[in-house]
C-alpha cells in the first residue's frame, strides 16, 4: 500500500524527535498504522541543519506554505508554533484537503474554532493529542475513553516548569527567583518564562481540556490565569504544616450555573495523588460519574515524549483517512452540532474554600476584627494559626471552609484597610480534588 506522506512544519525539538521516533520505529509503526508513514519534506529556517538530520532523500524548504500546497503531502505536521504564521499555513493545508497534526496549544486556545470548523466543512482531521500534557494520552483518554461518563470536573498539573519549581522550593526551601534561575539553567524555564510562571501555558491545554470534557467552544479568553511568581517560602512551609501542599493547577469543573476555567497556585492535601506529583512531571485527574477518578501520569515536555504523542496521532489519521467523515472522532468529543455555548462562570462566582495569611500587630482584639470582617462576609473559618514575627507583629494563617470568591474579595478588601494590618493579605485557593 502506498505510504502516508508527510510535511514537517519545524524541525526543532518536537519535530526532531518525531524524525527520529519514525525511523526507529517505522516498521512497529507499519504494523499499527496498516501502511508505512515517511517523512517527505520539511519547512525549516536553517536548512543546512535539517539537511544534516534528514539526509539527502527529504525535501528541504523554508516556506512553510509550500507544503500547505504541495499535492504530494498528506498530512500537515505543523510544530513550528506561534499563532500567526502557523494559522496561515493550518488552514492552507486543510483548505487544500490535508489532515493536520499539531502540539501547538497556544494556536488552539486562540483559533481552535476557526480550525476545527475549516477542517468540518472540508472532511479533515485535526488531531492534537501533543497540545496538552506531552506524552500523556489524555485527550485520547477523555475524547474516546471516557465517552461514556459525564465528566464532572478536570484538574491538573499541566506546565512541567512550574511544578519543577514548586518542588524545589518545598523540598530545598528556597525562594522562586533562585529556582527559576536554576530551572532556567537546566532548560526547564524558556529565557523569557513568562508563559510558564504565570500560568498561561497551563490555561491554553486546560481550555482544550474543558472543551473536551464538557463539549462547549474553545474559549481561552474567559479563562481566569494566575501564576506563581508571586509565592512566598513562607506559604510553601504554611501549607506543609497543615497537611497540605502547593500546585500550580488548571481546573475544569461542570456546575449547574455555568463551567470554572481557572488556573491557580492551590493548596491541595498531602495525601492527595496530585500532590506527590514532584519535578518537571505532569499529571490529570478526571472525574467522571460512571468511572468515578482516574489519573494521568508522565513526561509533559521533551523531545521524544511529545513526538509520541505527534506520531500516535498520525497512525490514527492513517488508519483514520479513508473513513467516512461522519463517521470519525468528532474533534472536540462531541458531534459538532451538539457543542453548547456553556456560560463560563466568572471567577467572582467561584466557589473554593481558602487560605488566608497577613502580618498584623500583635495587640489585642485583633483576631475579633478580622473574625468579624469574615463572618459579615458569609465566610466560615474551619481553622486559624498565628505564628509570631519578631517581637510586636504576627502572622495570621486562616483556612475557611467553602466561600463564594467575591465575597472573599470583598473581606480583603476590608482587611486591608484595618490600621493593624502591615501586609497585604496572601489569597490561595484550597481544593479537596474529592
Amino acid at each position: 500500500m502506498k505510504p502516508i506522506r508527510v510535511g514537517l512544519l519545524g524541525l526543532g525539538v518536537v519535530g526532531s524527535g518525531v524524525w527520529t521516533v519514525l525511523a526507529q520505529n517505522g516498521g512497529e509503526i507499519a504494523r499499527r498504522a496498516g501502511r508505512r508513514i515517511e517523512v517527505a519534506a520539511v519547512a525549516v529556517r536553517n536548512v543546512a541543519k535539517a539537511r544534516a538530520l534528514v539526509g539527502a532523500d527529504v525535501r528541504v524548504v523554508t516556506d512553510g506554505m509550500a507544503l500547505a500546497h504541495d499535492p504530494d503531502i498528506d498530512i500537515v505536521v505543523e510544530l513550528m508554533g506561534g499563532d500567526t504564521l502557523a494559522r496561515e499555513c493550518m488552514l492552507a493545508a486543510i483548505a487544500n484537503g490535508k489532515h493536520i497534526v499539531t502540539a501547538n496549544k497556544a494556536l488552539l486556545a486562540l483559533h481552535g474554532n476557526e480550525i476545527f470548523a475549516a477542517a468540518q466543512r472540508r472532511g479533515v482531521m485535526v488531531a492534537f493529542e501533543a497540545a496538552v500534557a506531552g506524552g500523556i494520552p489524555i485527550i485520547k483518554a477523555i475524547r474516546e475513553g471516557l465517552t461514556a461518563n459525564r465528566i464532572q470536573w478536570v484538574a491538573g498539573i499541566i506546565n512541567g516548569t512550574t511544578n519543577f519549581i514548586l518542588s524545589e522550593m518545598r523540598q530545598r526551601g528556597l525562594p522562586f527567583e533562585t529556582v527559576l534561575a536554576e530551572a532556567q539553567q537546566l532548560g526547564y524555564a524558556e529565557a523569557d518564562p513568562t508563559f510558564d510562571i504565570e500560568g498561561v501555558d497551563a490555561a491554553h491545554k486546560l481550555t482544550l481540556l474543558a472543551s473536551l470534557a464538557f463539549g462547549v467552544p474553545v474559549q481561552f479568553d474567559k479563562a481566569t490565569t494566575e501564576g506563581i511568581s508571586h509565592l512566598a517560602s513562607e506559604d510553601i512551609v504554611h501549607a506543609e504544616r497543615l497537611g497540605y501542599r502547593i500546585k500550580l493547577l488548571g481546573i475544569t469543573r461542570h456546575r449547574p450555573e455555568g463551567i470554572e476555567l481557572r488556573v491557580h497556585p492551590t493548596l491541595i492535601p498531602a495525601d492527595c495523588l496530585l500532590a506527590n506529583v514532584e519535578g518537571a512531571m505532569n499529571a490529570v485527574l478526571v472525574r467522571g460519574d460512571a468511572v468515578g477518578l482516574s489519573m494521568y501520569y508522565g513526561q509533559g515536555a521533551g523531545s521524544l515524549p511529545t513526538a509520541s504523542a505527534v506520531v500516535a496521532d498520525l497512525v490514527d489519521v492513517a488508519r483514520l483517512q479513508a473513513a467516512d467523515p461522519e463517521h470519525r472522532v468528532p474533534h472536540l468529543a462531541f458531534q459538532p452540532e451538539s457543542v453548547v455555548d456553556i456560560p463560563i462562570l466568572p471567577m467572582s462566582e467561584v466557589r473554593s474554600s481558602y487560605y488566608l495569611r497577613l502580618r498584623v500587630d500583635d495587640r489585642p482584639g485583633v483576631l475579633a476584627d478580622l473574625a468579624r470582617i469574615l463572618s459579615q462576609s458569609q465566610i466560615s473559618v474551619g481553622s486559624m494559626f498565628q505564628q509570631p514575627h519578631g517581637e510586636h507583629q504576627a502572622d495570621i494563617i486562616f483556612l475557611t471552609h467553602e466561600a463564594r470568591e467575591g465575597d472573599v474579595d470583598t473581606a480583603l478588601q476590608a482587611m486591608q484597610a484595618l490600621s493593624f494590618v502591615r501586609s497585604g493579605v496572601t489569597r490561595l485557593r484550597v481544593e479537596s480534588l474529592n
